[in-house]
């Protein structure tokens, strides 16, 4: 292999710089949160590759503009934990989605809550943008969505339901995706208005939906050993699964270029964050070991 058409290292060791101050605020976080972040699997692989993650994505971004997509995006984890792994109950799910809404509603969160008062923490920087009054509905609305389809995924393993495989892709907002890109937005202010909201949700959700499965390819043999619910274990080979992501991401490259005339910078941020999910999932994973 050349390096022909590879990053060179000067612009790679730029973003590296951002991903490292990047590293260090999802440190930051993750100790002011000690409670919620303690299980083994949050170690500092993952704050480190959460924050590369970004970095490549938004290679043009400072750490403060990635401010808020890391932010939201290590809320996700937590809550995802939570959900997947510490509850052991319905009930305690239930009650988890309850408290989340409700925070993100403005309700105070309980005392020692550690989720609730990160979140609220999230919301209370978000609240402060000027894009609030007409995109942070749509926050709100993308948190409900997250937590109803993380509850709807711990029901089926819950009672053992293998759903089918358009079911699991159309419950693809417990990724979390869209949830941490509209807060992205949120915080740089991109777009300025809501002229062209529609286009770049449409586009944002077919990303997920491409995220989603090259996530379950990636992590697999985790998912098998955490006993989690993965698209391989749904009766669906690799090869079919690969055609499906061909198609998926030729779809959402096709609503990606809709964009880009007016929202460059909002395009190939969507479109790097797909294809860094593509190479990163190939050979590694978020989570740390248990």
């Amino acid at each position: 292999m050349t390096v022909r058409g590879w990053t060179s290292a000067a612009e790679a060791g730029s973003v590296c710089a951002v991903a490292g101050r990047c590293q260090r605020d999802l440190l930051g976080w993750m100790a002011a949160y000690p409670r919620l972040f303690r299980a083994a699997p949050f170690d500092a692989g993952l704050a480190g590759t959460l924050g590369m993650a970004m970095a490549f994505s938004g290679p043009w971004l400072t750490a403060g503009e990635l401010r808020m997509a890391n932010k939201t995006s290590l809320w996700a984890f937590g809550l995802d934990w939570l959900v997947d792994y510490a509850a052991t109950t319905a009930d305690e799910v239930d009650h988890i989605v309850g408290r989340c809404l409700a925070v993100a509603g403005g309700a105070p969160p309980a005392e020692g809550d550690e989720l609730s008062l990160f979140l609220a923490d999230i919301r209370g920087e978000l609240l402060a943008t000027p894009s609030y009054p007409w995109l942070g509905p749509v926050w709100h609305e993308e948190l409900r969505a997250m937590l109803e389809a993380m509850g709807r995924e711990r029901a089926w393993r819950d009672a053992g339901t293998a759903p089918s495989f358009y079911e699991y892709l159309g419950n693809a907002d417990n990724l979390g995706f869209t949830f941490a890109f509209t807060a992205h937005l949120l915080h740089t202010g991109e777009p300025g208005d809501d002229t062209h909201l529609g286009r770049v949700l449409d586009a944002a959700r077919e990303v997920q939906r491409v995220i989603r499965l090259l996530n379950d390819l990636g992590t697999y043999e985790r998912d098998v050993e955490w006993d989690d619910l993965n698209v391989l274990l749904l009766g669906v080979s690799r090869a079919e699964v690969e055609r499906h992501i061909a198609a998926l991401a030729s779809r959402a490259r096709d609503l990606i270029a809709l964009l880009r005339p007016e929202l460059p910078r909002v395009a190939d941020y969507l479109e790097r964050q797909m294809d860094f999910c593509a190479g990163f999932y190939a050979l590694g994973d978020y989570w740390g070991s248990l």
